[in-house]
This record gives C-alpha cells, structure tokens and sequence, in this order.
C-alpha cells in the first residue's frame, strides 16, 4: 500500500523485530523518520493495523517535507472521496441517484427469465440477492479477512520464527491454546502483534 494514497486506519512500524511506533500514520511517520535520520539503514516496515498491508512512505528530505506529503497526498484523496459522494458533482447526464452504478452482468437465458418476473423487475431482485448473501456471509467475511490480515503479517515478520509452520496450521485451524504455545519463542514484539491480530479471527470465529 502506497502512502499516497493515504491511510485511514490506524498503523504499527517495525525496525527490524523491535516495534518503534503505533497509532496514526503521521504520528508514527514522525517516529519512524527519527530513527532513519539517526540510522539510515534501518530495516523499517509499516503495516496497516487492520488489513497488515504494507504501507510505503517516502522519507527523504525533511520531517516537515515527510509530513507536507502526507498531507499533500490526504487532501487529493479526500477532495477526491468529496466529489465522488456530491451528487451535484458526481452523477453525469443520465446517471442514476443513489450512487447506483450501472455495469455488465453475465447471465444464462433462464436467470433473466426468472428476475425478470420478480417484483421491480431484474435490478430489484439483483440487489436484494446481493443485500441477502452479504448478510448470510457477513461472519464468514470477517474471519476470512481477519485471517489474511493475521497470515499477512506473520508470513512477513515471523517467517523465521520457531515452528512458524506449526504455529500458521493451529491459527487456520482455529486451535488458540497450541497457536499461542507454538508462538510463544518468538521475538516478543512479533509475538504479541501477531497474537493481536489472530485474536481478532478466534474473536470473530467465537
């Protein structure tokens, strides 16, 4: 994840094993262009604290040049998000309201036959389809994503780690206790972060 397009969520740097800084990006840029001026080869990695994306930041110069880039970048995006959600702005000659975007659905004969009998007509019943199987997976999303999150994070840092393998099966598997006593050796900032992140997927499972 690129640091222009600037971060929304909240952020956790790493030197090398050691954690140097958490909270939000600017915060932690700060702190992160600190060490690289007193050692400019620093093994520095940012993760996103929710999705454990990698997240690029360009330090050169100053720390007023790091962060006027930062906030350069947060101000394209969000007059961009601005436009997007103006519906003066927004919507074209033609468009829908209600932020409906209009594209290609491929479908057999049979399936148009049968939506366009239903109530509303095909666009009505598409979108209730998608409103209920995104409420029927909902939970299933949010232990898939918090998994990817975890397994992100720990195949970048961890994956030298002692029984990393072990530890990884037990966490897919669901099994708390043996993922914690597998992880346990691990260098103490891996360990509790990666142990943050997998505790999100056992509370999501529960």
């Amino acid at each position: 994840m690129n640091a222009n397009t600037i971060n929304p969520h909240p952020v956790i740097a790493f030197a090398g094993a050691n954690r140097i800084a958490s909270g939000q990006l600017a915060l932690v840029a700060l702190k992160v262009k600190e060490l690289i001026d007193r050692n400019d080869s620093a093994a520095i990695l940012i993760f996103d604290d929710i999705t454990s994306e990698q997240v690029e930041i360009d330090f050169r110069g100053s720390a007023e040049q790091v962060l006027q880039r930062l906030s350069l970048s947060g101000t394209s995006v969000a007059t961009m998000e601005t436009a997007a959600d103006d519906p003066q702005t927004a919507r074209g000659p033609g468009r829908p309201k209600l932020g409906v975007i209009g594209r290609e659905v491929t479908l057999l004969p049979r399936h148009w036959d049968w939506l366009n009998l239903q109530s509303g007509g095909a666009s009505v019943a598409l979108r209730k389809l998608v409103e209920e199987a995104k409420r029927r997976n909902e939970e299933r999303d949010q232990i898939r994503l918090a998994q990817e999150s975890a397994y992100r994070f720990m195949s970048a840092m961890a994956g030298n780690q002692a029984d990393f393998e072990e530890a990884t099966r037990a966490f897919f598997a669901g099994d708390r206790l043996r993922f914690a006593e597998l992880s346990e050796p691990w260098q103490i900032d891996i360990r509790d972060h990666a142990r943050t992140l997998a505790a999100r997927a056992f509370g999501a499972e529960e």
